[in-house]
C-alpha cells in the first residue's frame, strides 16, 4: 500500500511542480555553467547504490573539494543554490527517485557510502527500509547546515554526533511506521 502512494503522490508532486522545476533548473543554469541537475550515489534499501537526483546548488566540481557542506559560508554554494537549499527545493527531483522506486516519500535519508562504511552492524539496520525524502531526522536536523557551518571540524561533528543521532530517529521509524 506504501508503494501504492508513494507513486500517486509523487507523480501528482511532479505534475503540479513541473512549472516551479522549470524556473529552478531555468535559474540555476542562468547563474552557473553546468546542467540544472545534480546526480550523486546514495546507498538505499538493502545497502544498494543508487542515483538520487537533486537541483544543482554548488559549482560544477564542488564535490571533489569535500563531502560536507556547511550552511551559508560554503563557498561551493550558488547564490541559488543558498536559496534553494534554505527552502529544501533542491530536494524536489528526488520525487523522481520515489516513482522510479527508489524511494520512499518517508523513510530514512540516504546516506553517501563513505558514511555509511562506518556504521556499526546495529546502526546498519536502517538500510532494510527503502530511504526516504523526508523523515524524523530531516525535521530534527533542519538546520544541519548551520550546526555544521558553526563546527570547527564539520566532518567529525557530523560522523560523532549528528549521524549516530539520525541513525537512532530513523530507528524509531522503523520500528514505529
Amino acid at each position: 500500500m506504501t508503494r501504492f502512494f508513494d507513486i500517486l503522490f509523487s507523480l501528482l508532486g511532479i505534475i503540479i511542480l513541473f512549472p516551479l522545476f522549470v524556473i529552478i533548473h531555468i535559474l540555476i543554469v542562468a547563474e552557473s555553467k553546468g546542467g540544472g541537475f545534480y546526480i550523486q550515489k546514495r546507498v538505499g534499501k538493502d545497502g544498494r547504490d543508487f542515483k538520487l537526483f537533486k537541483f544543482r546548488s554548488m559549482r560544477i566540481g564542488s564535490d571533489m573539494k569535500g563531502l560536507i557542506t556547511v550552511g551559508g559560508r560554503d563557498p561551493r554554494m550558488t547564490k541559488i543554490g543558498v536559496f534553494i537549499r534554505r527552502f529544501k527545493l533542491d530536494e524536489l527531483p528526488q520525487l523522481f527517485n520515489v516513482l522510479k522506486g527508489d524511494m520512499s516519500l518517508v523513510g530514512p535519508r540516504p546516506e553517501l557510502r563513505h558514511f555509511v562504511d562506518l556504521y556499526t552492524p546495529e546502526q546498519r539496520k536502517v538500510l532494510i527500509v527503502r530511504p526516504g525524502i523526508t523523515d524524523y531526522a530531516s525535521i530534527e536536523y533542519v538546520d544541519e547546515n548551520i550546526i555544521l557551518g558553526s563546527a570547527k571540524d564539520p566532518e567529525k561533528v557530523y560522523v560523532e554526533e549528528i549521524m549516530p543521532h539520525k541513525i537512532r530517529l530513523n530507528m524509531k521509524y522503523i520500528q514505529n511506521k
